[in-house]
């Protein structure tokens, strides 16, 4: 893989999320007919299918060898060794239908199922993360860096507390929510996770546990996260799998494998 194509694929997708940004903003600001997928929690919007749907023609007509996984469109799409660009055209969509400005655009590249490129973009808030492999993280063009919490005691978490509405997993995040946040500084919740990878990133969350989601819910945050200098990891202590979607996100590697131990001492 060549550094000026990955060059190219980074101006191009910037490019369009560009434009996937105006469309995203005129949802946010307007009126939005709200539809339910698999439950009451679970919800789409015009605006979802109009992003998805605008990312997808720009880069495919710009590559037309690459793969999609979208959320809308594309999910039942494979992860291969291909170029493979994993889209949430609105990441928070139930931020987003209630008018929370903490919902966004994310895009992560996958070669040879290894993410080398990554951009969270929230319009409402005008902050566009990115990261491209080797090179750090930034926002806006500014150079970002993760914290150096080691300790949970010290540590503020974010736990995607709304996961805990579906029947099939409820028991478990309850009981993992009561290990953790008795142990941690503090915990919060904020709907949407590839903001709070981002949050990571940025030194303002020290630490982020995941799991039950979908490839694009984590995809480009999670490079996002250690190109700023911290750790992800699955929710097991291994490395971390895009495909698995689960994961632990932290600052520093010495608070992601306190957190990995208290998990397994939870069912």
């Amino acid at each position: 893989m060549k550094q000026t194509d990955i060059d190219l694929y980074y101006k191009t997708v910037m490019e369009a999320v560009e434009l996937a940004s105006k469309i995203v903003l005129e949802g946010f600001q307007g009126t939005k007919n709200v539809k339910t997928k698999t439950a009451s929690w679970d919800l789409v919007t015009e605006y979802d299918r109009k992003t998805e749907e605008l990312l997808i023609k720009t880069l495919s007509k710009a590559f037309p060898d690459h793969k999609f996984i979208g959320e809308e469109t594309a999910s039942k799409t494979k992860l291969t060794d291909e170029p493979t660009w994993i889209i949430d055209p609105i990441d928070g969509t139930t931020n987003f239908v209630h008018g929370i400005p903490y919902c966004c655009i994310a895009i992560g590249l996958a070669i040879s199922r290894e993410i080398v490129i990554g951009i969270v973009c929230n319009p409402a808030l005008n902050q566009t993360f990115t990261a491209i492999r080797g090179r750090g993280a930034f926002l806006n063009g500014q150079p970002i860096h993760v914290s150096n919490a080691e300790e949970l005691k010290n540590a503020v978490l974010a736990f995607e507390f709304s996961l805990a509405a579906r029947p099939e997993v409820q028991e478990v995040f309850i009981n993992r929510y009561r290990a953790l946040v008795t142990k941690a500084q503090g915990m919060r919740s904020f709907g949407c996770a590839q903001m709070q990878l981002c949050q990571v990133a940025s030194g303002l969350l020290d630490a982020y546990y995941v799991e039950f989601l979908a490839p694009w819910d984590v995809a480009a945050g999670s490079l996002i996260v250690t190109e700023a200098g911290g750790t992800v990891i699955d929710t097991d202590g291994g490395k971390f799998d895009c495909v698995k979607s689960r994961l632990v996100a932290t600052g520093t590697k010495k608070l992601a494998e306190e957190i990995v131990e208290i998990l397994r001492t939870v069912s």
